[in-house]
């Protein structure tokens, strides 16, 4: 097992187990994800309508907009987790809303995923929460286990920390066993939601220069879900902002600070005046003043 950049990699055998689908080379070229023609509804709310979207390899690509943009939602139709209406989301080449239950299981494998709670299982140690998806889908014994999970956990800054709970852990620092944890399989990517939310400057600062090392140390994709502008600007590589259920501008981080867009230009600088209005729309406020109806 070998270090680099202060990540290990699995032997190839254990790799090989426990992601069963080898990357085929001709394709580092290709996207890692295309989507194309998206289109998904939550009742009777648009979410998606023709989005198309291709997210590079072995970048960090930061999907941004507006809360209740539809961020998290595509994480989970790119995951399998939810079915569009119309269109299709290919991931290394697969079509993910075409695969087998057997064969969409095995795609997830090689996804790492970080939750916006950070989801540890509070009845388990530091520790056991990194190895559980070693025991869940590699057949290695307890020695490798223990190496992969130490060395997984020095990458993120927490060997220490092994033998505590998540109740005894800050949230900054459950945070960091997350990314452990999403990375212990060795993914070809990794998918994070809203990682900084709820973290404190030094916290959201450690974690998202720990994203971009993590990302270049290891041959990382890394997709981020993120409102977050000035911290996810700092380490991506691409960012896409939708709105309204379309792609409205997608380039590097200084492409979109220079963008004539005013929508653009209002999101990057969050600026309380612009094409997102404060006020949802209503009559006039004096139409209903003189209505006198009492209703709500």
């Amino acid at each position: 097992m070998t270090l680099i950049g202060g990540v290990d990699r699995m032997g190839e055998n254990a790799r090989r187990e426990a992601s069963p689908m080898v990357e085929d080379k001709s394709s580092q070229e290709s996207p890692l994800i295309r989507i194309r023609g998206l289109r998904f509804r939550r009742g009777g709310q648009i979410i998606f309508d023709g989005v198309d979207l291709d997210i590079p390899r072995g970048q960090v690509s930061a999907i941004m907009g507006p809360s209740g943009s539809g961020k998290t939602t595509l994480l989970k139709l790119i995951a399998g987790q939810l079915q569009p209406d119309a269109g299709s989301i290919e991931v290394d080449g697969l079509n993910v809303h075409q695969l087998s239950r057997r064969e969409l299981f095995r795609l997830r494998t090689r996804m790492g995923m970080l939750f916006q709670s950070g989801a540890l299982l509070t009845d388990l140690s530091v520790f056991e929460n990194v190895a559980y998806p070693v025991r869940e889908h590699a057949d290695l014994p307890e020695s490798m286990i223990r190496r992969l999970v130490l060395m997984k956990l020095e990458a993120v800054g927490l060997r220490g920390a092994r033998e505590l709970m998540p109740a005894e852990l800050s949230g900054g620092m459950a945070r960091r066993v997350a990314l452990a944890r999403a990375i212990v399989l060795d993914p070809m990517m990794v998918m994070y939601d809203e990682p900084f939310t709820g973290q404190d400057p030094i916290s959201m600062g450690v974690l998202a220069q720990l994203i971009r090392r993590l990302n270049d140390a290891v041959g990382l994709s890394s997709i981020l879900v993120s409102h977050d502008v000035e911290e996810t600007a700092a380490i991506a590589d691409r960012l896409y902002l939708i709105s309204h259920g379309r792609l409205v501008e997608q380039g590097s981080p200084q492409q979109l600070a220079d963008s004539d867009s005013p929508w653009v230009h209002q999101f990057m600088r969050g600026e309380p005046d612009g094409p997102v209005r404060f006020h949802y729309p209503a009559a006039p406020l004096a139409d209903d003043l003189l209505m006198g109806g009492g209703g709500a």
